[in-house]
Parts: structure tokens; C-alpha cells; sequence
């Protein structure tokens, strides 16, 4: 079975949607108009979307719908707090699904995404096809402190910058000091400050650190997108009542799903994976033992991979 991704492809159709007053959302779809409909979720919250997220589905199978979430990639305003959180992102699937005119599509999200695919999944759980669901965050409590603390049990040098970012007398509240300087309309305040969010999190995010040169140029837009937007639900438990999606999850418990994870994801620990597989007996639970939190890791690329391939056959009977 095909373990390498697909090959890049352009969008065959994209557009704006407004979703408030507010907020509009860039979307675009790839593959097949008749294919099988499948939606992208990306993480973050904030992260917003890449081509390469294109490319773990089979276009000549699959009609794939991506869209960048409120405030991140090209949705507009960028890097906006106002009237964001999970079930305004949860209320935005949805429009968005009748907006194209789909009936039910399989969910697939990373990180934050599986966070948001479990939300909208328990909230609609008849428009769901399946689920594949990599580096899984639940949204609790223990697992924000651990992005903020515990990483630097297993990355110090990357904590001890984060931290020492800040004025010695702030480091005690790491997150609201952080929030702080993120908010500021100033970019010479938040600039530096979402500088120092994302490098903490891409230091902690691969098995392998990246060799110097690899990393792409910093993009100052998105990467305030990311860290303002993560930092606003960190800060509000990412508006999620506590064990809310575990509680849940006799909603969607019968539909078939595929649970990946990397044995050495240090931002969303295999504890939090294994929780979960435990919860959903009928998934597929395949853990990447070379393999820390990103989706482009090989071992990650090739169990997404292999997982829509087998929804692929699953679906089209």
C-alpha cells in the first residue's frame, strides 16, 4: 500500500465565506468533484493551511475541502481573537459543509484539528464519514501546562529561551505575560513575543531538530496568527468544558476511525493518544515509534497516508 504522499495539485476551486459580521474564511477543494468528501483540519489553532496539506489524499479519489480557521492563513481579519472559539469554528464547519452542498464527509485533523474534528464530530456526528486523527489533544487542562512546562523536561534549552524571554518577575505566569505582549497592537511588542511563542513550539515539534537553513522565512503574519490565536485558548481552556470530548464520545463511538501518533510527541504526549484509543475501541490505533508531533515526520506521513488509502477502499466499497 502507498506509504509516500501524493503529488502537489493545484486547487480546483476556492472562495471566501463569511461566517460572522466579522470573520470570513478562505476555502478551497482539491481532487474529484464526484470524489469521496473528505475535510482537512489544521492545527493551532491559528496555523492555518500549507499545499502540502493537499497531499495525503489520492486526488483522482478524494473531493478534499481545507480552509483556514478564524484569524489564521488567508481568513480575514488576521490574528483575531473576537468571536473565536470552538463553536464558533464548529458553527463555521458546518456552514461551510451546506455552503457546498455536502451531505457527509470524513474528518481529518492534527493536534488541534483532532481536537476540533472530536468537537464537531460529537456535536454532528450523522454528517461524519469517519475519522483519522494524528497527535491528539483533548484540550484539558494537564495538556496546556504541559506545552507551557513540561516540554522542557525533555527540550530545556528551548523552555529556558521561552521563559527568559520575559522579565524575570513575569515568568511565574508564563501565559498571561505571553497574552499580553500578544494582544498589544504594537508590532514591536507582539512581534518579538510570537517570534519567541513559535520557536518554543517548532523547537519541541520533530524528533530530529531541523539542520539550520531548513526552516522557512517567518512569515510575521502568520506567525502572530499562531501565537496570539493559540494563547487566547490556551487561556480560555480552549472553550472546552473539562473532559467535555471524552464524555462525548459515545456520540461517535460506532464510526470507524484511525488514531496516529508518534511515540515521542513531546507537544501532544502519547498519554493523551492512548486515552483516547482506550475511549474509541474500534479505532485503529497505530503508534509511529520513530516519530515525534509533526505530520510531515516520514513515519507520520506514511500512517496518514496508508490511512486514507484505507478509507479509500472502504468507502468506495
Amino acid at each position: 500500500m502507498r506509504s509516500v504522499l501524493f503529488p502537489d495539485v493545484a486547487a480546483r476551486c476556492s472562495g471566501m465565506l463569511p461566517v460572522s459580521d466579522l470573520h470570513t474564511i478562505y476555502w478551497e477543494e482539491v481532487g474529484r468533484e464526484d470524489g469521496i468528501p473528505a475535510l482537512f483540519l489544521h492545527g493551532g489553532p491559528g496555523s492555518g493551511l500549507s499545499r502540502s496539506h493537499r497531499r495525503f489524499f489520492d486526488p483522482g479519489a478524494y473531493r478534499v475541502v481545507l480552509f483556514d480557521q478564524r484569524g489564521a492563513g488567508r481568513s480575514v481579519p488576521v490574528a483575531e481573537t473576537r468571536e473565536n472559539t470552538t463553536a464558533d469554528l464548529v458553527g463555521d464547519i458546518e456552514t461551510l459543509r451546506r455552503h457546498l452542498g455536502i451531505d457527509r464527509w470524513l474528518l481529518f485533523g492534527g493536534s488541534w484539528g483532532s481536537t476540533l474534528a472530536l468537537a464537531y464530530g460529537q456535536q454532528h456526528p450523522d454528517r461524519c464519514l469517519g475519522f483519522i486523527l494524528r497527535g491528539i489533544f483533548l484540550g484539558r487542562r494537564c495538556e496546556i501546562d504541559w506545552f507551557l512546562h513540561g516540554m522542557g523536561l525533555f527540550h530545556p534549552e528551548a523552555c529556558s529561551r521561552f521563559r527568559n524571554f520575559l522579565p524575570e518577575p513575569e515568568r511565574g505566569r508564563v501565559l498571561q505575560s505571553y497574552g499580553t505582549r500578544l494582544d498589544d497592537p504594537d508590532p514591536a511588542v507582539h512581534g518579538p513575543a510570537a517570534m519567541a511563542w513559535c520557536n518554543y513550539e517548532a523547537a519541541c515539534s520533530t524528533l530530529r531538530p531541523e539542520q539550520p537553513g531548513q526552516q522557512p522565512v517567518p512569515n510575521p503574519a502568520a506567525t502572530l496568527a499562531l501565537a496570539r490565536i493559540e494563547a487566547h485558548y490556551f487561556a480560555h481552556d480552549m472553550f472546552l468544558a473539562p473532559g467535555s470530548l471524552l464524555d462525548g464520545m459515545s456520540r461517535i463511538a460506532d464510526k470507524p476511525a484511525w488514531i496516529v501518533q508518534g511515540r515521542y510527541d513531546m507537544v501532544c504526549p502519547i498519554r493523551t493518544a492512548d486515552t483516547l484509543a482506550r475511549a474509541w475501541p474500534g479505532a485503529t490505533y497505530v503508534i509511529v515509534p520513530d516519530a515525534g508531533h509533526s505530520a510531515m515526520e516520514p513515519g507520520i506521513r506514511a500512517a496518514l497516508v496508508r490511512a486514507t488509502e484505507e478509507f479509500r477502499c472502504r468507502l468506495r466499497g
